[in-house]
Order: C-alpha cells, then structure tokens, then sequence
C-alpha cells in the first residue's frame, strides 16, 4: 500500500468531503464522525482503491452510506435545532453563507443528497442516480423540486439574482 499516496489524497480531498458531510448531516460533528469512518475505511481498501478511474466516487459512496447508517442509529435520530457552523467553499461570501447554509439543510434528505451530489461535486444525472442506488428520473424531480424550494428560500436575500421563483 502506497501510503504517501493515500496521505496525499486525504490532504487534498478531505475539505470537500467535510463539506459534502456537513451539507448531508447539517451537524458538523457528525460530518466528521461520517468522515473520520470514510476515512478509515478508505485507508483498508486503499491498495485496491488507489488504482481505481474513480477515487472520489468511490468515497462519495461511502460518505453516502455512512450517513444512511449514522441515521439508523437510535441516538441520532433527534434533529439538530439550529444549523451550525457548515462550511462552504473558501471564499465564500460569510454574510450569505448562513442563508444558504439555512435552506440546504431545511431540504428534505433526499434532495438534499441530490442538490450535494448534483451541484457541489457537478456529477450527472445518471451518476447522481448510480451514486444514490435512485433512479435518473428520482434525481431530476428531487433536483427540480430542491432548486423550487432553495430559490423560495434564497428569495428574499438574493432577489432577483435567482431569476424566477416558482410558486408551486
């Protein structure tokens, strides 16, 4: 195993896979207990993995599934009152991060899960769908209703910078 390279990839990946956790849990906490547990399993399969076309879609995968079994446990299954503190790309404005943080997190999972896979690690439809075990069509009408639902979230603050709000 080639350990310099796993260490490399960790360093590289491993603030876009808090991010990605953090916007699925909503509990910053709990994206890293989801992280740390991708991470550890990652390390164990690295010899095989490393030599994969798809590195990252192999530990979306288990960040995906880790978060499915942190929601199973019984002790998880309290909601987290308030947002805190997820972050979002450097350099990103603060004073909107909040706002957007609010309706990301206020979608249902499902959608949420898509809006994550679709829009902040730019997969397709059709590996969104093979990512989440969903259909295509489940991905585009979680999508479509996400994007209603953040535009009428988002409205208020961003105006017109979002173009039209359905008001389904």
């Amino acid at each position: 195993m080639d350990e310099a390279a796993f260490s490399e990839y960790v360093a590289a990946r491993r603030p876009q896979l808090f991010r990605t956790a953090c916007l699925l849990c909503g509990d910053p906490h709990r994206a890293e207990d989801v992280v740390q547990d991708a991470l550890t399993r990652l390390y164990g399969a690295w010899g095989r993995v490393e030599r994969m076309d798809n590195v990252d879609g192999y530990v979306r995968r288990i960040i995906v599934n880790a978060h499915y079994a942190d929601r199973r446990r019984p002790w998880r299954r309290e909601r987290v009152s308030k947002p805190r503190d997820v972050p979002l790309d450097p350099g990103f404005p603060v004073e909107d991060a909040e706002v957007i943080r609010s309706a990301v997190l206020a979608l249902p999972p499902g959608q949420r899960r898509v809006i994550v896979l679709r829009h902040i690690w730019n997969l397709t439809i059709e590996e969104t769908a093979a990512e989440l075990r969903i259909s295509p069509g489940t991905v585009k009408s979680q999508s479509a209703d996400a994007v209603v639902a953040l535009r009428r979230a988002l409205a208020p603050t961003f105006g017109a910078a979002l173009g039209k709000v359905d008001e389904r």
